[in-house]
């Protein structure tokens, strides 16, 4: 579970407050985008408005856009156009205000919201996908003309048309000219700076500081669609036609790219692109290639790379198949298959909306002869934990309430297995949601970690004797990963040991996960394809 929405604020590495152009993060103000008409709407106008709708009304891209495709009847060409424009322009937005900055001849955030989300969707185009060059121009320009800010065309045709004259190795040096270290990476890659800092912390923990680069040049690329094969309800049969798909055998003419809802444990862009990713001398001095993570999926019930629209796959559509990102699964089965199940043994899913991690934990517990009890506060979220749980009603109950309160209400009710998957800054999976690098703030890290401790230690209340509790963020950041961990021991050393994390994900892991050796685990998706889950399995002793 990721913690809720935050008003966006701030832009990358600037430090500025109130922006009136809604720039990266930001929600800015309504400046003139006209109402839709009953003519057909152009991919790029969905891109548009899913653009300002995330900045304005703090909407999830990857959960407004396939609803905005859908409602505009775009093709499956037309719709995966509109899915990477979307989510590349968002997460390349402080690298395109830069540009746009040097292009105008005036700051981003002095530029009319409108407009600038106008021009960065054309700056996208240019720089970063096969549009002809004319074609990018003139359709930015009558783009401006939609949306109602015709005022601004001759501005938009001169800014696009200076962007056009440059390649995108040219705009790398004017964009990064002057700056170092953290600032450099920060503008070139599209990330905060302080998100590079954490990143850079986070590798240098395991002596992999290296890898920064090839890290951040992943986080810029759209994952590829990851299945979970539940265990004892999905059949072979529909793992066969799910494969079908990921390899090209299957038939996926007119698919098109996935436009289901996504929740937070899943994948729901589609593959676009390569990774531009490792430079020279270290890393810091030019864009190049990056290493490509293996298509082999790393989790023993995944299945990865599904050509279309999930939803469209038989096994999916039955929910013997679930959308989910192949970290996710591996951090539900680490605890499932940490050791051997007791038949009777009783779960929770502490923090379960909205449901991916606790269907996967229902079915191992289901195979086993176990209980699992799925903890949601949030009400809407509780219904996406009943949906997602709807096969499993005589393994599973579903409670609503603050996970905080278990073990104070004087029950003495006990759970062998927890898995606690915290709210955290969702910092491992800007793959996936483009929008949440620029709103979280390093502030949020500190608000945060004083949840995941209060949960962690009602998670300690409630573990049995022998039990194992998994505690899992997707986040990297030290402070909401090994420091929390850290600080638990130090806590409760007395009663709780840490498990060979590293191991048991290895044992689990259906090819090698690349994860460092030790008592905690830092998935990274430049390694293997996945989101940066964090994963720590400690057992009460005591």
């Amino acid at each position: 579970m990721s913690a809720g929405q935050e008003r966006p604020r701030g832009r990358q590495g600037s430090g500025d407050e109130g922006r009136r152009s809604g720039g990266p993060g930001v929600g800015g103000r309504r400046t003139g985008g006209r109402p839709q008409t009953a003519r057909q709407v152009s991919a790029r106008r969905v891109a548009f408005d899913v653009l300002r709708a995330v900045q304005v009304d703090d909407a999830y891209a990857n959960l407004l856009l396939p609803t905005r495709i859908r409602r505009a009847g775009l093709s499956a060409r037309d719709a995966g156009f509109a899915t990477e424009l979307t989510y590349g322009t968002i997460r390349m937005i402080g690298r395109y205000d830069a540009v746009v900055a040097l292009a105008s001849g005036r700051r981003a955030d002095l530029v009319e919201a409108d407009v600038l989300d106008v021009m960065r969707l054309g700056v996208h185009q240019l720089l970063a996908m096969r549009t002809p060059t004319h074609a990018a121009v003139s359709a930015t320009v009558e783009l401006a003309r939609e949306v109602g800010v015709a005022r601004a065309t001759g501005f938009v045709n001169a800014v696009m048309r200076k962007v056009a004259a440059k390649t995108p190795e040219e705009w790398d040096a004017l964009v990064t000219a002057g700056l170092g270290g953290e600032a450099l990476l920060a503008t070139r890659w599209s990330h905060p700076v302080w998100v590079v800092s954490a990143f850079r912390d986070a590798l240098a923990a395991e002596r992999s500081r290296d890898e920064l680069v090839a890290l951040l040049a992943a986080d810029n690329e759209a994952p590829r669609v990851q299945l979970a094969a539940l265990p004892g309800v999905a059949t072979a049969e529909d793992v066969e036609q799910a494969t079908a798909r990921a390899t090209g055998d299957g038939d996926a003419s007119g698919d098109g790219p996935p436009v289901g809802p996504v929740a937070d444990d899943t994948t729901g862009d589609h593959a676009v692109g390569d990774a531009a990713a490792a430079a020279t001398a270290g890393g810091d001095t030019a864009p190049a290639t990056a290493p490509v993570a293996p298509d082999l999926p790393v989790s023993p019930v995944g299945i990865r790379g599904v050509a279309g629209d999930p939803a469209r796959v038989p096994g999916v559509a039955a929910g013997r198949l679930r959308v989910q990102d192949e970290g996710s699964q591996l951090a539900a089965l680490a605890l499932s298959r940490s050791s051997e199940v007791r038949p009777g043994e009783r779960w929770l899913d502490l923090c379960a909306g909205p449901g991916g991690k606790a269907a996967l934990l229902a079915a191992e517990a289901a195979q086993a002869g176990a209980t699992l009890v799925a903890n949601e506060l949030v009400p809407a979220r509780v219904g996406l934990v009943r949906e997602a749980l709807r096969d499993f009603r005589d393994t599973v109950t579903v409670v609503e309430g603050d996970g905080r309160r278990f073990g104070q209400d004087g029950s003495g009710v006990r759970f062998d297995r927890i898995l606690l998957d915290a709210p955290c800054t969702g910092l491992g999976a800007l793959r996936r949601r483009p929008e949440a690098r620029w709103r979280k703030q390093p502030e949020d890290v500190a608000e945060l970690a004083v949840l995941q401790e209060e949960l962690l230690e009602a998670a300690v209340r409630v573990l049995a004797p022998g039990g194992t509790l998994a505690y899992v963020t997707c986040s990297p950041h030290l402070a909401e990963t090994r420091g929390q961990v850290d600080a638990l021991m130090r806590r409760h050393g007395h009663e709780l040991e840490q498990l060979d994390t590293a191991s048991v994900v290895r044992s689990v892991a259906a090819r090698d996960p690349r994860v460092a050796d030790g008592r905690t685990v830092q998935l990274w998706p430049h390694r293997i394809g996945t989101d940066a889950m964090f994963i720590a399995l400690v057992r009460r002793t005591a």
